[in-house]
């Protein structure tokens, strides 16, 4: 089994466009709330209160504009 992550990609919160692929995580460089649609998911999911530095480990497909005020948002997989 691999570990860790082979690629990376800045991601751009947007409220109509999926990720151009799903994440395995993202880090988190600025505090605040992120609002993703997990793979394999209908509904919206949000996390509050983000500290900075944190690694979510999630597959999301879409990282929403609303409802997302965390910054430097880096997908990796």
């Amino acid at each position: 089994m691999e570990l860790g992550y082979r690629h990376g990609f800045a991601i751009t919160p947007n409220d109509s466009a999926d990720l151009g692929t799903p994440t395995q995580a993202i880090w988190v460089g600025g505090t605040g709330d992120l609002t993703v649609l997990l793979e394999n998911d209908t509904v919206a999911v949000q996390f509050v209160n983000i500290p900075d530095g944190t690694l979510l480990q999630i597959r999301a497909v879409r990282v929403y504009d609303t409802g997302t005020d965390a910054t430097n948002l880096v997908g990796l997989y």
